[in-house]
């Protein structure tokens, strides 16, 4: 299993980036897949999510209206679209993903990318 983040990087405060995650080694459709971030000293928190089925996403409230996931279970790619970025959106972005609905039976992260927002 393989969950292969990319487009991190250094930007504006204004600005947008977007982040894209490659994953391979299980169904790609059957899987939930999201982003969280990290930065130093606190604890990881939940950026975006899309479930298996590509229903409504559920967002993070600090990137509510800025940010967008997507996903194309052809190219087993996970996508964050992020606008408008501030410099509390530096963190460590990971790739998450996970099966299952009240029980999540596999859970795989990826390495992080990070995303430094500078003014």
């Amino acid at each position: 299993v393989q969950l292969v983040e990319s487009g991190g990087g250094l930007v504006h405060t204004g600005e947008s980036l977007r982040l894209s995650c490659e994953a391979s080694g299980f169904t790609f459709s059957s899987f939930d897949m999201g982003w969280y971030r990290q930065v130093p000293g606190k604890e990881r928190e939940l950026v975006a999510l899309m479930p298996s089925g590509g229903g409504r996403a559920k967002y993070g409230d600090s990137v509510k209206g800025r940010f967008t996931i997507s996903r194309d279970n052809v190219q087993s790619t996970v996508y964050l679209q992020m606008n408008s970025l501030n410099l509390g959106d530096t963190a460590v972005y990971y790739c998450y993903a996970r099966r299952g609905m009240v029980y999540f039976d596999k859970e795989y992260w990826g390495q992080g990318t990070q995303v430094t927002v500078s003014s």
